[in-house]
C-alpha cells in the first residue's frame, strides 16, 4: 500500500516521504531557514532594461534581482503605442521603462550565481484546477489525462462559469470529478485572485503579496491521489493543520489522515532512513552488484553505470543487459528523490543487440511516467549515451541541503603536496624577480612547508642570492592543501617580528544556522479560505431502492382464511433493469461481396416464366429491374463491386466460353439468360440486347443475333451452314460474321472485348428493325 509519511518532530527540518510498502519513491524536505520562493507573487520595480538580452531586471525584495525576459511580460504593461508598431518586432526599451511597477511571480528559484526567473503571467494552483487570471487564451486539460477521462472532463468544463479574461488548466487530480467540484475549486481561486488584485493597489513596490502554501499543504494538495491508502503524521501541531485543510478541501479523504503515536520513529518503522541517506551519496549500489555514479555539474548531470561486482549473467552481454535494466529503474527513482533537473546524460554499459537497447529505453520511460516533472527522453546513441531532460520543479536535494567544501571548493579533489610545493617555488622566484622587493613571506600548510625546507633548501638559497631577496617560510597549521599565501614586502618596510607571530588565520564562513536571520516578510494576502466546504459527491449514484412491502395476493389471502393463519405481507423486490446491449451491427462493416461464378458449376435454376415476371412488373413497377451492362454505374454498392470483380476476371482470362446448348437447357435460356432475375421479352435497356427464346435446329438451340452480346462477351455457336448473304441496309439487322472470324474473336483479350462491347451494344439498338425492338426504358423510372 502507498503511504504519505510526514516527519515534523524537529523544527529545523520537515520531511515528507512517499513510500510504496517499504520502498521510497519520492521525497520532499523543507528547511525553515531556506523557504521556497517558487510560486510566490510579488510587486516589483524595474531597475534596468537590457536591449541586448531582450529582458529587464526587477527588484522584488530579495538580495539578488530577478530576471524577466520580454516573452514573459504581459502586453498590458506595455506603453501606449500605435498598432503599426506592435505588429512587428517589439523592442523592450520602447515598451518598458525603468521604475515601472509590475506584479510578478517567481518561476524558477535562485541557483548559484543566477537570479530568480520571473514571469508576469500569474498562475494559482488549486486542488483540481490551475487558474491563469491574465491569460484568457491559455487553458485546457493536463497532458497526462487521455482517452475517456479527457472526454469526460471536456464535457464537465462546458458547464463551468469561467470569467472571460481568465484561463484555467485541469490538473490530474481532477480526473473523475464532477462539475460541482470543479466549480467549487474555480470559485475559490477566483476569490483568491480578487484579494491579490486588491492588495497590489494598496502599497508601492517592492513587497510580498502572496506566499505559496507550506510543505504540508503542498504535499496534501499535490501528492494525495486515489492510490494513496494512508497519511501518517508524527506531530500533533502539524496534524491539526493538515486536518483543518482536508476537512475544508477534501472531506471525503479525511479518513486516510492519521496521527502516528508509536514510540518507534516513523521513518525507522518503514525502513526508509537508509534510503534517504543514499540520496546524498555520490555512488548508489544496485541489487545485482552494479553501481551508479551521479555527478552534477554546471552544464549537465552525468550518470555513469558500472557493472562493478555484477556477475549474475551467463555471459558478458547478459550481465550488461541485466545491469542496465536495473540501472534504468534506479535512475528514474533517484531523479525524483534528488529532484535533479536540467540536462541529464546517462552512460550505459555497452550492449550489442539493438533490441536490448530498446528494452532499456522502454524500461526507463515506463518508470518515468510516475514523475510529476515534465521529462523528455532520447535514444541510446552509438556511443552508448542516452540524453534526457527533466523539469526543475524545486531546488535539488544537494543544492538545498549541501554546502560547498571549503577545502576543495566543490571540485572533489585537492592538489598533492609535492606538486603544490613545486608550484609555490616557481611563484616565489617570479615574485622575487619583480622590482623593489626586499622580502617575501610565504605561509604554507605544514606538509608543504616541510617538503620545501628539506628537499628544496638549495633552490631557496639560490633564489635569495640571485635576486637579493630574503625568503621567510612559515608552516601554518591553519592552512590545508591547496591553500597558501605569498606576501611581497617592498624595500624599506621589512618586518622585524618573530616569524610565528606572522601566522595568518584564514577567514572562515559563518555557518548558515549561526547567522542572524533577517525578519521574515509577511505576505499581504493571508487567510483566504473557501467560502464553503468542498461538495461531497456520492460515488454510488445508482443506489437501489429499498424493498417495498406488497399486499399478499388474493389466492394467498384465501388460503390464510381457510387455514386460519394471520395475513403476512410480502416483500416485493425491485425489478432488475436489463441493460440493452449496444447494437454492434450498426458499426459493422458491410459484408464483402463474393464472386459466385469464379469456381463451381454455373447456376442452372430455371427462372420464372416471362408472363409471371411481366405481371409482377405491372404490380410493383420497380421490384424487378432488367440487367444492364457492367460498364454502367450500378445503384447498389455490392452489385457494383461484384460486377467489377467479374469483369476484371474475364479480362484476365479472356471471354467466357459456353458449352453447346442441349434440349434441356433451351427452356431455361428461352425464359431468360439470367438465372437470378427474370427479364421481359423483347426489351432493350440502355443499349444492351436482351436474350430472347432462340429457335431450334436439329435439336440444338441456335442463339440469335441479340444473344451474342451478353455481359460484353460473344457466346460460341455450333457449326452450321452459312446463310446466304444479304445486302446491308441502314435499317436491316446486322449480318452474322463468318465462323472463322468468330473463333478469332474469342481468342482476343478481355480488354479488347471490354472496349468494344458497349459500342456493339449501342449499334445493335440503332440498327435493329422497329418491329423487333421495344423503346428504350427510362433510367429515371
Amino acid at each position: 500500500m502507498k503511504r504519505i509519511l510526514i516527519n515534523a518532530i524537529h523544527e529545523e527540518e520537515l520531511r515528507v516521504a512517499m513510500v510504496d510498502g517499504q520502498r521510497l519513491f519520492d521525497l520532499d524536505i523543507d528547511t525553515p531557514s531556506r523557504e521556497q520562493k517558487k510560486g510566490n507573487i510579488y510587486k516589483g520595480k524595474i531597475t534596468r532594461v537590457e536591449p541586448s538580452l531582450e529582458a529587464v531586471f526587477v527588484e522584488y525584495g530579495s538580495e539578488r534581482q530577478g530576471f524577466l525576459p520580454l516573452k514573459e511580460i504581459s502586453k498590458s504593461y506595455f506603453k501606449d503605442v500605435s498598432s503599426g508598431e506592435t505588429s512587428g518586432r517589439i523592442n523592450v526599451q520602447d515598451v518598458l521603462r525603468v521604475g515601472q511597477e509590475l506584479v510578478i511571480q517567481i518561476e524558477k528559484e535562485e541557483r548559484g550565481n543566477k537570479g530568480a526567473a520571473l514571469t508576469t503571467f500569474i498562475s494559482l494552483a488549486g486542488r483540481y484546477l490551475v487558474l491563469m487570471p491574465n491569460s484568457p487564451r491559455a487553458g485546457g486539460i493536463s497532458r497526462r489525462i487521455e482517452g475517456e477521462e479527457r472526454a469526460e472532463l471536456q464535457e464537465a468544463l462546458r458547464s463551468l462559469e469561467v470569467p472571460e479574461d481568465m484561463g484555467m488548466i485541469v490538473r490530474t487530480a481532477g480526473v473523475g470529478k464532477q462539475a460541482e467540484e470543479l466549480q467549487w475549486d474555480l470559485e475559490y481561486l477566483v476569490q483568491l485572485w480578487t484579494a491579490i488584485d486588491k492588495a497590489t493597489t494598496e502599497r508601492s513596490a517592492p513587497f510580498l503579496i502572496y506566499q505559496e502554501s507550506n510543505i504540508i499543504i503542498r504535499a496534501l494538495r499535490d501528492y494525495l491521489r486515489k492510490d494513496i491508502g494512508e497519511i501518517l503524521v508524527d506531530s500533533p501541531e502539524v496534524y491539526q493543520t493538515g486536518y483543518d485543510f482536508m476537512r475544508m478541501v477534501m472531506p471525503h479523504e479525511l479518513s486516510k489522515f492519521k496521527l502516528y503515536k508509536d514510540k518507534v520513529p516513523l521513518f525507522t518503522r518503514y525502513q526508509i532512513e537508509s534510503q534517504i541517506e543514499t540520496a546524498f551519496r555520490h555512488e548508489v549500489r544496485l541489487p545485482s552488484g552494479g553501481a551508479l555514479v551521479i555527478d552534477p555539474t554546471e552544464a549537465l548531470i552525468s550518470i555513469d553505470v558500472n557493472s562493478a561486482r555484477a556477475n549474475k549473467g551467463g555471459d558478458i552481454e547478459e550481465t550488461a543487459f541485466n545491469t542496465n535494466l536495473e540501472a534504468a529503474e534506479e535512475i528514474a527513482r533517484q531523479l525524483r528523490i534528488r529532484d535533479l533537473g536540467g540536462l541529464v546524460v546517462i552512460d550505459f554499459i555497452d550492449m550489442g543487440p539493438s533490441r536490448h537497447q530498446r528494452e532499456v529505453e522502454n524500461r526507463l520511460r515506463d518508470h518515468l511516467k510516475v514523475d510529476r516533472a515534465r521529462v523528455q527522453v532520447g535514444r541510446i546513441s552509438r556511443f552508448g549515451l542516452l540524453e534526457m531532460s527533466r523539469q526543475r520543479i524545486r531546488p535539488s536535494l544537494g543544492d538545498a541541503h549541501q554546502e560547498v567544501c571549503p577545502r576543495c571548493a566543490g571540485l572533489g579533489h585537492v592538489r598533492g603536496v609535492q606538486s603544490l610545493g613545486l608550484a609555490v617555488l616557481r611563484l616565489v622566484e617570479e615574485e622575487a624577480n619583480k622590482e623593489n622587493v626586499s622580502q617575501l613571506v610565504v605561509q604554507l600548510p605544514v606538509p608543504v612547508a616541510t617538503f620545501m625546507l628539506n628537499e628544496k633548501r638549495a633552490q631557496l638559497d639560490a633564489i635569495e642570492r640571485r635576486h637579493d631577496v630574503k625568503l621567510l617560510l612559515i608552516p601554518n597549521p591553519h592552512f590545508e592543501t591547496p591553500h597558501y599565501d605569498i606576501e611581497r614586502i617592498k624595500d624599506g618596510s621589512e618586518r622585524s617580528e618573530v616569524s610565528h607571530h606572522l601566522m595568518v588565520t584564514p577567514e572562515t564562513e559563518t555557518p548558515e544556522a549561526l547567522k542572524d536571520k533577517p525578519a521574515v516578510e509577511q505576505p499581504a494576502v493571508t487567510g483566504v479560505s473557501p467560502s464553503a466546504p468542498a461538495p461531497v459527491i456520492s460515488e454510488d449514484k445508482d443506489q437501489k431502492a429499498p424493498p417495498v412491502a406488497a399486499k399478499p395476493s388474493l389466492l394467498k389471502r384465501l388460503l390464510n382464511v381457510l387455514t386460519g393463519k394471520p395475513a403476512e405481507s410480502e416483500v416485493e423486490e425491485p425489478a432488475q433493469e436489463i441493460e440493452e446491449k449496444p447494437k454492434r451491427e450498426q458499426n459493422r462493416r458491410p459484408p464483402r461481396t463474393r464472386n459466385t461464378n469464379r469456381r463451381g458449376p454455373r447456376n442452372r435454376r430455371p427462372a420464372k416464366p416471362v408472363s409471371e415476371t411481366t405481371e409482377t412488373d405491372d404490380k410493383s413497377k420497380s421490384s424487378t429491374q432488367p440487367t444492364v451492362d457492367k460498364e454502367n454505374t450500378a445503384t447498389d454498392a455490392n452489385e457494383e463491386n461484384k460486377g467489377r470483380s467479374n469483369q476484371a476476371r474475364r479480362s484476365r482470362r479472356g471471354g467466357r466460353r459456353r458449352r453447346p446448348r442441349t434440349e434441356n437447357d433451351s427452356q431455361a435460356d428461352g425464359e431468360g439468360y439470367s438465372a437470378n432475375k427474370a427479364i421481359p421479352e423483347k426489351q432493350a435497356v440502355e443499349g444492351n440486347a436482351v436474350v430472347q427464346a432462340a429457335p431450334e435446329v436439329d435439336g440444338n438451340t441456335v442463339p440469335s443475333d441479340k444473344a451474342k452480346e451478353v455481359d460484353g462477351n460473344t457466346p460460341a455457336a455450333p457449326a452450321k451452314k452459312p446463310a446466304p448473304r444479304k445486302p446491308r441496309t441502314s435499317t436491316g439487322p446486322r449480318r452474322r460474321r463468318p465462323q472463322a472470324n468468330k473463333d478469332k474473336g474469342e481468342n482476343q483479350t478481355g480488354v479488347d472485348k471490354k472496349s468494344t462491347s458497349s459500342d456493339n451494344s449501342a449499334n445493335k439498338v440503332e440498327k435493329a428493325t422497329p418491329d423487333k425492338v421495344e423503346p428504350k426504358a427510362d433510367a429515371n423510372k
